[in-house]
C-alpha cells in the first residue's frame, strides 16, 4: 500500500467549490473532489497549529491535556508505528517552519526522512544584519518575513515555499513510485497568513487594492479596517489558495503520469479554517469556534472506490487510524479515532458526536446537527501536563498558552495521565478562559437551520442531552479530572 497525506494550512471549506463557493478557482482541488470522497461532515478537534499536528499524528484529542506542545515521550505516533508495525517507510515534506521552532520538536523526526522549505511568515531564515526594507503596513508584522521577501522574486512562483513544496513532491513520487509500502506527508503553510503570492494570482480577483499601505496579515483582533480592504485580504487569500492548487496540480499530473491511483490512497485536508471578516473577527484563537473554523474539508481518493459525498459524522483525530488500517496496522491504546476505511464501500454511521476547541478555553461538541459551546466555570483551572523540555521555554511572543518560567514552581510532578505510560511528568494548573464576547450562557446552535450560527437556541432538555454526550466524549478520551470539573461535568 501506499499513501499520500496531503495538507493546505487553513484552508476554508467555505472556499472552496466541493462544498459549495463558485468564485475561488481551484480546478485541481475540484479534480480530487470528482475522483474521491468529499466528507460533507467533517471537524476538526484541537487547534490551533501545532495541537492539531499532534492530533494527526496520534489519533489522541491534544487540547484536552496541553496546549501547544512537543511530541511527548509517551505519544504512539503514526510513523514509527507504521515502520514498527508493517515497515512502511515514511516522508515529510513541508515549509511549516513551527515543526522547527521551540515547542514544536520531535515531530519530523517521527518520519525516516524528511525535508524543509524556508520563508514562510516568521521563518528566521535569511540572514540580514541591517533592516529589511519594508513597506507601509498595517496589520501584524516580523521582521524575517520582510528580510525573506527581500532576497526573493515575489512575482516567481518557484520563488515561493508551497510550491517547492510540491516540486520535491514530484520529485519523490519519480523516485519511489515503483516502490511499494510508502507513506508522503505533503504539507504546505499556504494559504495560512501572511497572503503572499504573485500579483497574477490577485488579478484573477481583480484586487485593486490602492489603500495606501501594504496590508497582507491581518491582526488577529475585531475587524476595524474598511470593505475595501476587507475585501483585498480575501482577493489576496484567495489568490494564495489558487497558487497553491495550480502547484497541486502539477502533483496530480505526476499521479496520472505514473498510474498512482491504481494503487496508492491520497487524503487531502486541513488543520483548521480562518476567518476572513466573517462574524467581523479576523483569523482565529480568540473568538467563538464559529463554523467557518471547526467544519473543515476531507477528500479521500482511493482505488476502486467511486466517488461519492460521505454524510458521516468526521473528525481530525480519525485520519491516523485510518492510515494505520491502510497500511495493515492496529492502533495503538492511546487513539480515540476511528477508522475511516469501513466508510469508503459506502457504510454511512460513523461517530455521533465529536469534540472540538482549544486547551483552556471553551469545550465544544457537535452531533452534525447541533453545536454546543459549554462554557467553563469562574475561577476554574485545566492543567496543563508535558514531559517536554521545551515547554518550559520562554516563547518571544509571551503569548498564552505558553508555560512561564515562573509557573515552574508551582508545578507537581508524577503520573498524572492515563494515556502516558506510567512516565513521570509535570502537570500545572492553568487559569480557564473564555472567548471574546463570550455570553452568560453556553451557545447552542441548529447548524441545519441556521448555518451561520446567528441564532443560539434556549432549550434546557436540548443542552442537558448535549452535556451528557459531552460527559461521555470526554471520559472515552481519557480527558483529565479537570476539564470535567471546569465545565461542571
Amino acid at each position: 500500500m501506499k499513501t499520500v497525506f496531503v495538507m493546505l494550512d487553513s484552508l476554508n471549506r467555505h472556499y472552496l467549490n466541493a462544498y459549495g463557493q463558485s468564485w475561488v478557482q481551484t480546478p485541481n482541488i475540484d479534480r480530487l473532489a470528482a475522483r474521491g470522497l468529499v466528507f460533507d461532515n467533517h471537524f476538526c478537534c484541537s487547534m490551533p497549529c501545532m495541537p492539531a499536528r499532534r492530533d494527526l499524528f496520534t489519533g489522541h484529542a491534544s487540547f484536552l491535556e496541553t496546549p501547544w506542545s512537543p511530541i511527548q515521550p509517551w505519544d504512539d505516533c503514526l510513523q514509527p508505528e507504521l515502520r514498527r508495525q508493517s515497515g512502511t517507510y515514511s516522508h515529510m515534506i513541508t515549509d511549516h517552519y513551527h515543526y522547527f521552532h521551540s515547542g514544536g520538536e520531535y515531530y519530523h523526526t517521527q518520519f525516516d526522512s524528511w525535508e524543509f522549505l524556508r520563508g514562510q511568515e516568521g521563518d528566521v531564515w535569511r540572514s540580514l544584519v541591517d533592516e529589511p526594507p519594508t513597506l507601509e503596513y498595517r496589520g501584524k508584522n516580523r521582521r524575517a518575513y520582510w528580510a525573506n521577501r527581500a532576497m526573493m522574486d515575489t512575482e516567481r512562483d518557484e520563488d515561493y515555499p508551497t510550491p517547492q513544496c510540491f516540486q520535491q513532491a514530484i520529485e519523490f513520487l519519480d523516485r519511489n513510485h515503483s516502490t511499494d509500502n510508502w507513506h508522503l506527508h505533503v504539507e504546505c503553510f499556504d494559504p495560512h497568513e501572511p497572503f503572499a503570492c504573485p500579483q497574477k494570482y490577485r488579478d484573477l480577483y481583480g484586487d485593486t487594492w490602492d489603500g495606501g499601505y501594504h496590508f497582507d496579515w491581518p491582526d488577529y483582533a475585531a475587524v476595524s479596517e474598511d470593505q475595501a480592504a476587507v475585501e483585498h485580504i480575501r482577493k489576496s487569500y484567495a489568490g494564495t489558495l489558487t497558487m497553491a492548487d495550480v502547484w497541486l496540480g502539477k502533483f496530480l499530473d505526476k499521479m496520472d503520469e505514473l498510474n498512482l491511483w491504481e494503487d496508492t490512497v491520497l487524503v487531502f485536508s486541513t488543520d483548521h479554517g480562518h476567518l476572513l471578516g466573517e462574524h467581523g473577527y479576523w483569523a482565529k484563537n480568540y473568538m467563538f469556534d464559529y463554523k467557518e473554523l471547526v467544519h473543515i474539508p476531507l477528500i479521500v481518493c482511493a482505488p476502486d472506490t467511486p466517488a461519492r459525498r460521505v454524510p458521516a459524522l468526521t473528525s481530525t483525530l480519525d485520519l491516523m487510524p485510518t492510515l494505520m488500517e491502510l497500511h495493515g496496522g492496529e492502533n495503538p491504546p492511546a487513539v480515540n479515532g476511528r477508522s475511516l476505511c469501513h466508510l469508503l464501500p459506502g457504510n454511512r454511521d460513523h461517530h455521533d458526536a465529536v469534540l472540538y476547541g482549544y486547551f483552556g478555553k471553551d469545550i465544544n461538541l457537535t452531533d452534525g446537527h447541533y453545536t454546543y459551546c459549554r462554557q467553563s466555570l469562574a475561577d476554574s483551572v485545566a492543567h496543563h501536563h508535558t514531559a517536554a523540555a521545551s515547554a518550559f521555554v520562554d516563547m518571544a511572543t509571551q503569548q498564552a498558552p505558553f508555560v512561564r518560567r515562573q509557573q515552574l514552581a508551582e508545578a507537581e510532578c508524577g503520573v498524572f495521565l492515563d494515556c502516558a505510560h506510567n512516565i513521570p511528568h509535570y502537570r500545572f494548573a492553568v487559569p480557564s478562559r473564555r472567548h471574546q464576547d463570550a455570553p452568560d450562557f453556553n451557545p447552542i446552535y441548529d447548524i441545519i437551520a441556521d448555518p451561520e450560527q446567528a441564532h443560539p437556541l434556549h432549550d434546557d432538555a436540548l443542552e442537558a442531552r448535549l452535556a451528557r454526550q459531552m460527559r461521555d466524549l470526554l471520559a472515552h478520551h481519557g480527558a483529565p479530572q479537570s476539564q470535567f470539573s471546569r465545565m461542571g461535568l
